[in-house]
């Protein structure tokens, strides 16, 4: 039980040191710049500006409600607006992805995977 505490706090740790950089990245699939710090830039107008609820608030309400701890995150554009794709893994090692609207933390959709044992 240790070794799966330990297993969730590092990838718990992970994720958070990662997140700044990937995010943006896929933020505003609409301007053709590349460069990184715009990417940041356009993540965080997307928050001021209401579009998009702080990554940290989201994960919050999902981590409780699905009880898991988020591995990977993606902001993403569909159909003209902003989505977190995010998927969290379990206690019990069952992965469950899910779509949630950026802007006011509806989950949208919902795929579990069973555990591989």
């Amino acid at each position: 039980m240790k070794r799966r505490h330990f297993l969730f706090q590092s990838l718990h740790s992970a994720l958070a040191a990662t997140l700044l950089a990937a995010l943006p990245a896929r933020a505003d699939d609409d301007d053709d710049d590349d460069d990184d710090d715009d990417d940041h830039d356009r993540a965080r107008r997307a928050v001021e500006q209401g579009r998009a609820l702080p990554l940290r608030v989201v994960l919050d309400q999902v981590e409780r409600q699905f009880q898991g701890r988020a591995v990977n995150v993606e902001l993403v554009r569909e159909h003209g607006r902003l989505i977190y794709e995010i998927r969290l893994l379990q206690a019990d090692g069952r992965v469950v992805k899910l779509e949630v609207d950026a802007a006011s933390g509806a989950v949208l959709k919902v795929k579990q995977k069973s555990r591989k044992d």
